[in-house]
């Protein structure tokens, strides 16, 4: 008799509370959310960093993990179309946590141009500014319905080092998605996140609030880091594969030159690529950036008699070691390959 009861004790015991079940969108969400849990548990991501989350749609496995999370991370619809048309048919009611929605994100609005600074000036913009501009100030009316219709992305004045807004104030279209690579970014939303779990997770409230604050100082630690080893190239210009990297311009005060694609991963026309190849010949660029979920034959099409270096640069971290101690491991990984390339 004794036997039998025993699992229903066991079952009934404090001790035995289940942590939440979390699932995240991509890597480095994973790796904020892991640094928060420690060793309470490890949360599932959805989106391998080898695919594109701007493209990339559940299997079955992963919408099964969506349908049955206690709660879900991920950065928003903005990034990942289809995972938001997931979250709304089969995730349960309440659970999902946009960070890019978070009060207190910093948002980019998302460039249309072929080219972000011109290619024989140093584009000196404050990185300072970006808190005093008011986002009444932007251009709403040039917005191009063909060339974007599933992203919103305005056709404005490009000066994105002076765009910055709170979350919540409106409708986010336009705006770039990849606001992760921003470290303000992933500090704020460490809190947000340890305050989620506590909600769902009372008992353990006091470890995640303490694996957050630790995670921020760790995240300090890689800005310093990457900060050093950005020095010696600040004035230098980059071409990147998709516009995915503002955030860390913006961040460690770099140029980046243009990009083959939008934002959105779309893919470039002729017209697009003629321009950057032109801009490549008449400007000293340290380097070309490819990204492993994106076809490399484009990189080629754009540096062919250049001579410009091409490196390697993901957003994503694909290489990188899940867990808790990535998103910092990223920031740092991303300065060294952007110096490597620069001193070549």
């Amino acid at each position: 008799m004794y036997r039998s009861l025993l699992p229903a004790l066991l079952l009934a015991s404090p001790a035995f509370a289940e942590v939440p079940k979390v699932v995240t969108d991509i890597a480095p969400v994973q790796g904020l959310v892991a640094s928060v849990m420690g060793d309470l548990g490890t949360p599932e991501q959805l989106i391998p960093a080898s695919a594109s989350p701007h493209s990339h749609a559940l299997k079955p496995s992963e919408a099964r993990a969506l349908q049955q999370a206690d709660l879900v991370f991920w950065i928003g619809e903005e990034l990942s179309p289809d995972l938001a048309r997931k979250i709304d048919s089969i995730a349960q009611a309440d659970t999902a946590i946009s960070l890019f929605d978070l009060p207190g994100t910093r948002h980019l609005a998302a460039r249309n141009d072929v080219l972000f600074a011109e290619p024989g000036a140093h584009d000196d913009h404050d990185h300072g500014a970006h808190d005093d501009h008011d986002e009444d100030s932007r251009d709403h009316d040039g917005h191009d319905e063909e060339a974007h219709e599933d992203h919103g992305n305005d056709d404005h004045d490009h000066d994105h080092g002076d765009h910055a807004h709170e979350a919540g104030d409106h409708h986010h279209e336009g705006d770039d998605p990849h606001a992760w690579l921003s470290v303000d970014n992933a500090a704020t939303w460490l809190t947000a996140i340890a305050g989620a779990l506590s909600e769902r997770d009372p008992e353990n409230a006091q470890t995640y609030a303490a694996n957050a604050e630790a995670a921020r100082a760790r995240i300090a630690e890689a800005r310093a880091a990457a900060e050093a080893t950005l020095a010696p190239v600040q004035g230098a210009r980059f071409v990147v594969f998709h516009d995915a990297f503002q955030y860390y311009e913006d961040s460690f005060g770099l140029t980046v030159l243009g990009a083959i694609s939008l934002s959105d991963a779309t893919a470039p026309s002729p017209a697009r690529l003629d321009a950057l190849r032109d801009a490549l010949s008449g400007a000293d660029t340290a380097c070309v950036f490819a990204e492993p979920q994106f076809d490399p034959r484009l990189i080629a099409a754009v540096t062919e008699g250049a001579g410009t270096p091409v490196a390697e640069l993901d957003p994503l971290g694909a290489t990188l070691e899940p867990g808790a101690g990535f998103y910092p491991a990223l920031i740092e990984d991303m300065a060294q390959r952007i110096a490597t390339c620069a001193a070549q």
